[in-house]
């Protein structure tokens, strides 16, 4: 019986080894083994008290590295696993634009034509369940008619983030608004995205679910992502947590919102950056305008008061938003990136198509963002990040 022990704890061995003794080439061509990238994950989440975290490194066909740390539910004792079920945030938009890329293929929408006109009757005219989601407020601003889906997919439509964030906070009446001329300004904007959503679904007659079962999820086995709450989730999902310790109760959505009603895991989100890597599902060409900068950004920071403050702090990154994603450029090569944020949640994943290298990162903890910088300085080698910009303020400052 001696033997059999010996051998099992050898391999068990050989395994822990193999797992851990690799190491990842980062963008400079400098390595880390992943042994060094543990620990120092884990000395990150200690210093920035980070409830809950998921880090991945791949390449276009492996995963070079995958761990979860923390809590998948503080209160309940839970620990968190790659494979527990995400709210996706913001990460849902770049696939929603891949979808609409496919669509481009298919020459069933062109980028600058204008949504009007694939639609049958006048935009402001149409019934939707909420009044905040309607479009009646645009009927004396003409300037909707020039918005397309380039303007949508790169932030340029003039809309802002949401129409009933204001000022003075969250007013589900307030109207929604053009602030600029469509095409010329990136201001990120959840309800651009939104508008694009209604048009593709009338060209297509089809639901945002249902094409991105078609375009995305089945073709790259993302078998628990989906932009509607599955019954599947009920037994796997993570909570959100945020400030000292509190959980905040897992939001199941039953209408799909391409701006942000996905859940994912950390696993199959994975699987479809290694798809952008990999460039499948599209041809060249329309990768490279999925990829290209359609606008500079020359604002201080993404959000807040600051987004309508000039600067040139990230002139020599070429800050650029294209198609879906943002993108700036490093010494080795260009950087592709989006990140998710709502309370409880704080994702980003960039990756760099010239390098076959990308990173996803997944946090269910409001401070998460905290370490981001760093994490990818240590992960990446990726020292040009707009860090301010993306107000991932390191902790501790």
């Amino acid at each position: 019986m001696g033997k059999p022990q010996y051998f099992i704890s050898l391999l068990f061995i050989v395994i822990h080894l193999k797992t851990y003794s690799q190491s990842i080439t980062r963008i400079d061509n400098s390595t880390i083994s992943t042994v060094a990238l543990d620990n120092d994950i884990k000395r990150l989440m200690e210093s920035g008290n980070v409830h809950g975290l998921t880090v991945s490194v791949v390449t276009q066909d492996s995963v070079l590295f995958q761990k979860a740390y923390g809590s998948k539910n503080l209160k309940e004792k839970q620990s968190l696993e790659t494979s527990n079920n995400f709210y996706a945030a913001s990460l849902c938009k770049p696939v929603f634009a891949f979808i609409v890329m496919k669509l481009v293929e298919e020459e069933k929408i062109d980028l600058d034509k204008p949504l009007v006109a694939y639609l049958e009757n006048p935009i402001y005219s149409y019934e939707f369940q909420h009044d905040y989601e309607n479009y009646k407020d645009l009927k004396t601003d003409k300037r909707y008619e020039k918005i397309t889906a380039r303007m949508c997919l790169s932030h340029t439509t003039g809309f802002p983030n949401w129409r009933y964030i204001g000022k003075s906070g969250i007013n589900m009446e307030k109207p929604l608004e053009i602030a600029f001329e469509p095409g010329t300004f990136y201001s990120y904007s959840g309800e651009g995205i939104q508008l694009l959503q209604f048009v593709v679904e009338q060209i297509t007659k089809k639901g945002l679910e249902e094409l991105a079962q078609e375009y995305v999820f089945k073709p790259y086995e993302m078998n628990m992502t989906s932009f509607l709450w599955q019954e599947r989730f009920d037994t796997n999902f993570a909570v959100g947590h945020y400030k000292k310790r509190k959980t905040i109760k897992r939001r199941k959505r039953n209408k799909e919102y391409a701006a942000g009603s996905m859940d994912t895991t950390p696993e199959d989100y994975v699987k479809f950056i290694q798809a952008m890597l990999a460039q499948k599902g599209l041809s060249g060409n329309l990768y490279e305008e999925f990829f290209k900068p359609q606008i500079r950004i020359d604002s201080k920071q993404q959000f807040g008061k600051n987004r309508l403050v000039k600067t040139t702090d990230n002139d020599d990154i070429e800050l650029s938003y294209a198609l879906g994603f943002g993108t700036y450029k490093t010494p080795f090569g260009k950087a592709i990136f989006k990140e998710g944020h709502i309370q409880g949640w704080e994702h980003y994943t960039i990756f760099y198509p010239s390098q076959n290298l990308g990173i996803v990162i997944m946090s269910n903890s409001s401070n998460g963002e905290s370490i981001f910088k760093e994490l990818l300085e240590i992960s990446m080698s990726d020292k040009w990040m707009p860090w301010y910009w993306e107000n991932f303020i390191p902790y501790g400052k």
